[in-house]
């Protein structure tokens, strides 16, 4: 199972909405095939290790698979697994996780059990849960969990108010902001990050495969945002909160109060949506707005080397993390910037390196 789990993190940021999942299939006490869910539309992990052993010259006939997550008896992008393992004699199904996807949710072992394969699960079930947290919260709670991604300079400045918006972290920081936008599902920003930067947030440095760009959102309560910028103008997916009567194909209306929106109704827009995880990149008063209402899940705080003239700073220190329920759980080094990450208490790191998917 151990290896199921690891073979599953070469899906990382391929195959989104869907969950990481891995299979290893064993027989003779050999591990004979393995697979992965390797990008969206294509084969999932149990169908790619049927697929693996058969072309090395192995019979899965008779095998034992073990599997991260229970297998679909669903007909979505793929035909159901459970006809796989069933067509291809698997004899015993070892599981990590349930599915708690309502169209899952039990249906996948029923069906095993049912045609008289031994099935067992829970084992490694807590280091499944903790590659599949976002896939699982949202299941759970139709949420997504929010990232938030912040770059200060050395006195925890997030901007040079006497020059234009200009990028200032390492080049490895920035190819590694770009894995991490291709593992999310939408990127938040507050209307003055628009206003200032006028920026792209869409993923250009990865290859994006299947799953296609990231949602970009804007909170923009007054609608101020220009229609000429490149958010509205480069035929991406953008979606504009907003308190007014903004019109268009992107723009979504919702009430708040003294230019302040309900984060959580936020949060269940994007949920409502199929959004499992979302990247925070705004500036201080987005991350502020967040932080103050409970719903930052992990910060990942890019220090660079730098100095500002006139800084314009986050404002958010370590103990306001710490008493918003976050903690510090490891550090990296991005080309020569100090990487923080944070993340709530009980909320395990997704996986080592993450965003940065292994090689």
């Amino acid at each position: 199972m151990a290896r199921a789990i690891e073979v599953a993190e070469r899906g990382q940021g391929k195959v989104r909405p869907n969950p990481l999942v891995g299979c290893v299939l064993v027989k003779n006490n050999e591990i004979i095939a393995e697979g992965w869910h390797d990008h969206l539309g294509g084969l999932h992990a149990e169908q790619m290790a049927i697929h693996d052993a058969e072309k090395n010259g192995h019979s899965p006939n008779g095998a034992t698979a073990f599997v991260t997550l229970e297998p679909c008896n669903h007909f979505g992008r793929t035909p159901p697994c459970t006809e796989s393992l069933l067509w291809a004699g698997v004899k015993k199904v070892i599981v990590a996780h349930r599915d708690s996807n309502p169209t899952v949710r039990g249906e996948g072992i029923e069906v095993l059990l049912e045609a008289g394969i031994t099935v067992k699960v829970g084992l490694m079930e807590k280091e499944a849960n903790q590659q599949m947290q976002s896939f699982l919260n949202w299941c759970e709670n139709k949420r997504p969990l929010v990232t938030l991604k912040i770059a200060v300079d050395n006195s925890g400045n997030v901007d040079d108010l006497t020059s234009s918006s200009r990028r200032f972290t390492s080049e490895k920081s920035l190819d590694n902001v770009h894995h991490l936008r291709n593992s999310v599902d939408a990127v938040i920003v507050g209307i003055a990050t628009v206003l200032r930067d006028d920026p792209s947030l869409n993923v250009r440095r990865v290859n994006v495969g299947h799953s296609g760009q990231p949602l970009r959102v804007v909170l923009d309560s007054q609608a101020r945002i220009p229609m000429d910028c490149k958010m509205l103008t480069d035929g991406g997916d953008t979606l504009i909160i907003h308190a007014t009567e903004l019109e268009g194909r992107w723009a979504l209306r919702m009430s708040c109060e003294n230019g302040i929106f309900d984060i959580g109704k936020v949060l269940d827009i994007l949920g409502d949506k199929g959004c499992q995880e979302v990247l925070l990149e705004g500036g201080p008063t987005t991350a502020k707005l967040f932080l103050d209402a409970g719903m930052i899940d992990r910060v990942i705080t890019i220090h660079a080397d730098v100095d500002f003239d006139e800084g314009l700073p986050l404002g958010i220190s370590d103990a306001e993390y710490r008493d918003a329920g976050l903690e510090l759980v490891e550090n990296f080094d991005w080309g020569g910037d100090d990487v923080s990450c944070w993340s709530r208490r009980g909320l395990n790191w997704p996986c080592d390196g993450w965003p940065v998917p292994k090689k």
